[in-house]
């Protein structure tokens, strides 16, 4: 009885440890896995159509790596141009809609998104800026972004906001001004110039032209310390040599966004310039911030983070 029992005992341990062997080689395959998949299953309205994906579509953007790109960077701050770099990475990822965060691992609710994360580093004077943009956009392109989020570091302090697209547009900031500290509130849903960036890449052809109202871009919102609300616009596409440019222009903030990208698929983008007020008082000055394409990589970015992987920022440039 008791050889029996001892049988018993080391079958169930075997057992076991095989099913948490197996469970832990899923979970750390997961995020690959799920990166070259479209699990979305985002209910689809009349109104709202799932556009359908191309086969150039999914061979590029389900391939299981980001498209890192770096620009150099001529910024308009404190009514001076200050030389810097910029970096825009997408990349496809699972999201879950109704907490707006990327999902862990399968789920039929997941809505696969063309996330950008646009990051600045620049210096004025003695102290840099760093700024980060996030984006998730469905690659279905039937809806508004899912949330876009800002964060700006600077020795003055740090500032964080946030749009959710739930009922309404949630918005959420946090800042050390006094006149904008935290803020909490809803607007009325209307395009957004985030994105923008990410339409441009998965069906420019339907990029929004003519008189539009649009909530500007949260990093122009925050340096320039507007009001977060929606602006009239004009927008326009105009073609020339294989290169596509989509001109956004704010008549009452004097400002024109011009995005310039490959008129061919995967609609790269290869420069943008923003042309706008700069500084403040008798200090402002209109000013044009430029980004000029350096070099482009496809990798997968997120397992390269030892000492050995800092060469491969050669690549970049950077």
């Amino acid at each position: 009885m008791k050889k029996i029992y001892t049988q018993g005992f080391f079958g169930l341990f075997l057992t076991l440890f095989l099913m948490t062997l197996l469970s832990c080689g899923e979970k750390t395959k997961a995020p690959e896995r799920e990166m070259a998949m479209d699990h979305s299953t985002e209910e689809a309205t009349p109104k709202n159509p799932k556009k359908p994906l191309s086969e150039d579509f999914k061979g590029y953007w389900y391939a299981g790596d980001a498209e890192i790109t770096s620009y150099q960077l001529e910024q308009a701050r404190y009514g001076e141009i200050h030389e810097g770099h910029a970096v825009l990475i997408y990349v496809t990822e699972p999201f879950l809609a109704d907490v707006q965060v990327k999902a862990d691992g399968n789920n039929p609710d997941n809505v696969s998104v063309l996330k950008l994360n646009a990051t600045k580093k620049f210096l004025t004077g003695i102290y840099p800026y760093s700024i980060m943009g996030s984006t998730f956009y469905p690659v279905h392109d039937n809806q508004h972004a899912i949330k876009t989020s800002l964060s700006v570091q600077e020795w003055c302090g740090h500032v964080y906001s946030q749009i959710n697209n739930r009922n309404q547009f949630e918005f959420t900031s946090h800042s050390y001004f006094e006149g904008e500290a935290d803020q909490n509130f809803m607007l009325d849903k209307q395009l957004l110039e985030n994105e923008i960036w990410t339409k441009i890449r998965i069906h420019p052809e339907d990029l929004p032209t003519g008189n539009l109202n649009v909530i500007p871009s949260l990093e122009y919102l925050r340096l320039a310390h507007k009001e977060l609300k929606a602006y009239e616009a004009t927008a326009s596409v105009s073609s020339e040599n294989g290169i596509t440019t989509y001109t956004l222009s704010y008549p009452k903030l004097e400002r024109i966004l011009r995005v310039n990208f490959t008129s061919n698929f995967p609609y790269a983008i290869e420069s943008w310039t923003e042309e706008s007020k700069s500084g403040f008082g008798a200090n402002a000055k209109t000013l044009t911030t430029k980004a000029i394409k350096m070099k482009s990589i496809k990798t997968a970015y997120w397992g390269q983070h030892d000492n050995d992987d800092l060469i491969l920022r050669d690549s970049l440039r950077l």
